[in-house]
């Protein structure tokens, strides 16, 4: 087997200034068949010049937004490093735990938000030693109890922690809400009492807002066969956007209004950067998805990346003609259950999963009657639903570029870190 050699994110060139052409940019089974030869599977990779390409259009779309890339669908400390010395947009990083931002802080990211409340004492007060040590991180709070629980621990620490206020951005119809479950402020008036208990304390810091509106960023619009729903998607969508900009300049204006100086106020996703960015009170964009651009991400009519992350599994087994079972493979992602969740068969184009197994943890049977000749040991590539979901599954990714693999970087999961 090759062993390829770990990277520096900082020192490894800032790649695809060679890519000469679009062109340059297609991937076929055969070049990552090459590029890949004497590699043990199931492995994960990382095409770093489809990546780079996806770090220089976000950072295009992003306008004169600054950028806060989403750990979650990253997972790779050396990949975040690479995003955020891309380009002076990208600023910092959002993160879903305590844990995950001491750690991440501690591995030298300078700005990490932590998207999700954390009231517990014991990761309060780990947030505010690494607050102690230098290090910037911002506590998400929606709830009177969440601010009354920080500001005890930061009493005790003789330490002011900053918090941002999470804020409803969901559409909310008869019988309908669009939008996840998520924070319960969805006015600026039910926000007043938690924004005036922050500024009145002398250990808790109003740092900023944010607002996630997954109903635009997180729901696929262009669905195959599905062009009756797809529609009513597309509707809700565009009346979603406006509501979404008036709700969050509401809060923004409450708070400025009380005197709150906010230096950030943060929104979107990969799937509505374009409308966020359009938003003037909005400061920052979440960026996660459009890194590594997985298959979800392909039912999206708005957006278009480059496939950058895949993962591939071995043919053990030729049960018929046309069928050819892998082993593994069952990398199945979060969210409502459905076709849409499973991992999808990326290279040679035109293979599919069987209806009746689809894939499984111990074998992925794949139908297959295309051109390419396939034979027991050779590798099927597939693309996860999600984004860093695929990095809980393996330790490393290979980072291949102009068609070799240049070396292997370590995921959240071979750094020995697992925060949910």
């Amino acid at each position: 087997m090759l062993e390829p050699q770990r990277l520096d994110a900082a020192t490894q060139p800032f790649g695809a200034q060679s890519v000469t052409s679009a062109a340059d940019l297609v991937r076929d089974y055969a070049y990552y068949r090459r590029a890949f030869a004497g590699q043990r599977m199931p492995f994960a990779f990382l095409d770093l010049d489809l990546f780079d390409a996806n770090i220089r259009q976000v950072a295009e779309r992003a306008g004169e937004k600054r950028v806060r890339v989403a750990s979650k669908s990253v997972r790779s400390v050396w990949a975040l490093q690479r995003i955020l010395a891309a380009d002076e947009r990208f600023i910092g990083v959002m993160c879903l735990t305590a844990r995950e931002a001491v750690y991440l802080t501690n591995r030298g990211v300078g700005d990490v938000l932590i998207g999700y409340p954390c009231s517990a004492e014991a990761d309060v007060a780990d947030v505010a030693r690494a607050t102690q040590a230098g290090g910037h991180i911002t506590l998400m709070v929606d709830d009177l109890t969440q601010v009354e629980r920080i500001e005890a621990v930061a009493r005790e620490q003789n330490v002011r922690l900053p918090l941002c206020l999470d804020i409803d951005l969901s559409l909310d119809l008869p019988g309908l809400h669009f939008g996840a479950w998520r924070s319960p402020l969805r006015s600026a008036e039910q926000a007043r009492p938690i924004v005036k208990r922050i500024l009145a304390s002398d250990h808790l810091a109003l740092d900023g807002v944010m607002g996630y509106e997954a109903q635009i960023a997180g729901v696929g619009d262009n669905y195959p066969g599905q062009a009756a729903k797809n529609a009513i998607v597309r509707a809700l969508k565009r009346r979603s956007v406006g509501m979404v900009a008036e709700r969050r300049a509401a809060v923004v204006a409450m708070i400025r209004s009380l005197g709150g100086e906010l230096r950030f106020v943060n929104g979107g996703g990969s799937g509505s950067m374009m409308t966020t960015r359009a938003e003037d009170a909005v400061t920052e964009l979440t960026v996660g998805s459009a890194f590594y651009s997985p298959a979800l991400f392909d039912n999206y009519r708005a957006i278009r990346f480059l496939p950058a992350a895949g993962f591939a599994v071995e043919i053990v087994r030729r049960p018929s003609p046309g069928r050819y079972t892998c082993l593994g493979g069952g990398y199945v992602a979060s969210g409502a259950p459905g076709a849409d969740r499973l991992p999808q068969p990326y290279l040679p184009p035109g293979a599919r999963l069987d209806p009746l197994e689809g894939a499984g943890e111990t074998q992925t049977p794949v139908s297959y009657s295309g051109a390419e000749p396939l034979a027991i040991g050779d590798p099927i590539f597939f693309r996860h639903a999600k984004a860093g979901e695929m990095c809980e599954r393996f330790t490393r990714l290979l980072l291949v570029s102009h068609g070799q693999v240049v070396g292997e970087a370590t995921t959240y999961r071979g750094d020995g870190q697992c925060f949910l």
